[in-house]
C-alpha cells in the first residue's frame, strides 16, 4: 500500500466502549491465544495520543503545553502512525472529526474509514463523571461545554467538545466511510453487532465459532475481573475503577430528575435522532422531579 490512507479510526466520546471494541476485535483478528489483554492492545490497535510517535514526530521527547504546540507535531505524528503498519489498521481517538485553523484533527490522507461508538448520554454521564473523577453535575457541564479538552502530561490533547457535536460531526464528515455502533445495541447482541461490522463495513467473512470466542473472551465480568487482578493500564490517575457497570438502564439509579432533565434539554435533537425509544420514559422521569415525587 503505497499511500498513507490505512487508518481505520475506532473513535467515541469516552467511556462509550471503545476499548470493549478494541479488545474484541483484536481477539477477532489475531490468531488464537495470540490476542492481547487489555493491557497490551497497542499490539494490535494503536491510539492518537501514543507519546512515543509524538516523541519521533518531533525528533526529540515531546513537551508541550498548549494547543498550538500540539498542533504543530500532530500531523507528523499521524502521519508515523498510519506508515507503522503496511495496510489499513484500527487507530483509537476520541477527538472530534473537525478543523482547527487549516488543520484536519482527522487528516483525510492517513484515512480510509471510521466506526463510531456511541453511548446515550444518560448513561455515559454517571460513568463519565467517574472517569473524570468528579460529581455528575460537573460531569455533564463537561459533556455540554464545547472546548471541553482532555490531555496528558506531556501536552497531548483530546478535543472533545459537547457529547452532541462529536456524535453530529463524526457522522456528517465529507467523503468518510462510516460505521455507528450503538454500545446498548452491543450489549444487547455483541455477536450480531460485532458480525454486522464484520460482513457490511469491513467486508471479511465471519467466522461464528471464532466470533463466540471473541465475545466470551470479552464479557463485561471478564474484562472487570482483570482489571481487578492485573490493573488497566489506561485507567486515568486516581480513577478507582474503569469498569464499573457495563450496563444500560444506570442512569435510572445514577441520576436525579433534575439531572435528567438537563441532559435532554442539553441534547434534545441528537437523543431524538439516535435514541428516539429514550424520549418517552426520560420525560416521565424528569418530570416526577417537577411533581416532588422523587428526590
Amino acid at each position: 500500500m503505497s499511500n498513507l490512507r490505512r487508518v481505520i479510526w475506532l473513535a467515541s466520546y469516552p467511556k462509550s466502549g471503545n476499548t470493549w471494541l478494541r479488545s474484541l476485535l483484536a481477539h477477532y483478528f489475531m490468531p488464537e491465544g495470540k490476542a492481547p489483554d487489555i493491557n497490551n492492545l497497542r499490539e494490535f490497535t494503536t491510539g492518537d495520543v501514543r507519546r512515543d510517535f509524538f516523541n519521533a514526530a518531533a525528533g526529540k521527547p515531546f513537551e508541550g503545553t498548549t494547543i498550538e504546540e500540539w498542533l504543530e507535531v500532530r500531523p507528523k505524528a499521524l502521519r508515523l502512525i498510519a506508515a507503522s503498519k503496511p495496510n489499513h489498521h484500527f487507530v483509537k481517538t476520541h477527538c472530534q472529526s473537525i478543523r482547527i485553523g487549516d488543520q484536519d484533527l482527522i487528516p483525510p490522507e492517513v484515512t480510509a474509514a471510521a466506526i463510531y461508538v456511541m453511548r446515550n448520554p444518560f448513561d455515559l454521564a454517571p460513568s463519565f463523571a467517574r472517569h473524570q473523577m468528579c460529581d455528575i453535575d460537573t460531569a455533564i457541564d463537561r459533556m455540554a461545554n464545547p472546548d471541553m479538552l482532555m490531555g496528558t502530561d506531556e501536552g497531548i490533547f483530546e478535543v472533545l467538545g459537547r457529547w452532541d457535536d462529536h456524535v453530529h460531526v463524526w457522522n456528517n464528515a465529507p467523503g468518510l466511510p462510516l460505521f455507528v455502533l450503538r454500545y446498548e445495541d452491543m450489549l444487547a447482541n455483541p455477536g450480531r453487532e460485532m458480525a454486522r461490522l464484520l460482513e457490511k463495513f469491513l467486508r471479511v467473512p465471519v467466522d461464528r465459532p471464532k466470533l463466540a470466542k471473541s465475545v466470551k473472551a470479552n464479557s463485561f465480568s471478564a474484562m472487570k475481573k482483570f482489571e481487578e487482578t492485573h490493573g488497566f493500564a489506561e485507567r486515568p490517575k486516581g480513577m478507582q475503577r474503569f469498569f464499573a457497570k457495563g450496563q444500560s438502564g444506570v442512569w435510572r439509579e445514577d441520576l436525579s430528575p433534575a439531572q435528567v432533565s438537563r441532559i435532554r434539554n442539553e441534547f434534545s435533537a441528537t437523543v431524538e435522532k439516535w435514541y428516539p425509544e429514550m424520549i418517552e420514559e426520560t420525560e416521565s422521569f424528569a418530570a416526577t422531579g417537577a411533581k416532588g415525587t422523587r428526590v
